[in-house]
């Protein structure tokens, strides 16, 4: 993180004027982000799993909910709502990618309350409906199956009760 903090500094002090993106699993510490702040422009973070017991069954990580939160919230403190040039560019701001997975297994709804409750409603959320089973997700019958049209409405439609509107997909 050091050597990329010094190459950023370098190339700002020759004039290089273009956001910096800080596209992430989401699973960040707060010495990391400390470290990020004030250089960094644009966070992408993923917000995957709205429960730790989930993400640990299928992703192997402890304490994902807790630290995802805890990063989302510093990101957006540090650079606020996402905020679109009159070209349409992002220059600065939070964008969360959550990938909605069958069966619920993302804890969509969990998620979305969180984003609307502690972060802003004026997020900008890419809600991803794209899962595909691939390599040993057949193998497991609740991820064994894309989401299904209806299940990424329903996931729409929350958001919208939420008071959600950025949102893309």
């Amino acid at each position: 993180m050091a050597q990329i903090l010094e190459a950023t500094l370098i190339a700002a002090r020759q004039g290089l004027r273009l956001p910096l993106v800080y596209n992430t699993g989401g699973y960040d510490s707060p010495e990391a982000l400390a470290l990020l702040d004030g250089v960094i422009d644009i966070y992408m973070p993923d917000m995957k799993y709205g429960d730790s017991a989930i993400a640990h069954r299928y992703s192997h990580v402890r304490d994902y909910w807790e630290v995802n939160r805890a990063a989302a919230r510093e990101m957006h403190r540090q650079v606020g709502d996402l905020q679109l040039g009159e070209n349409g560019l992002a220059y600065r701001g939070l964008l969360v990618r959550h990938l909605v997975l069958p069966n619920g297994l993302a804890g969509t709804e969990k998620v979305l309350a969180f984003i609307a409750r502690e972060i802003s409603t004026n997020t900008y959320i890419n809600l991803m409906d794209q899962y595909y089973p691939c390599y040993r997700a057949g193998e497991i019958p609740e991820l064994s199956r894309p989401v299904s049209a209806a299940e990424y409405r329903t996931t729409l439609d929350i958001a919208r009760q939420l008071g959600l509107a950025r949102l893309s997909g």
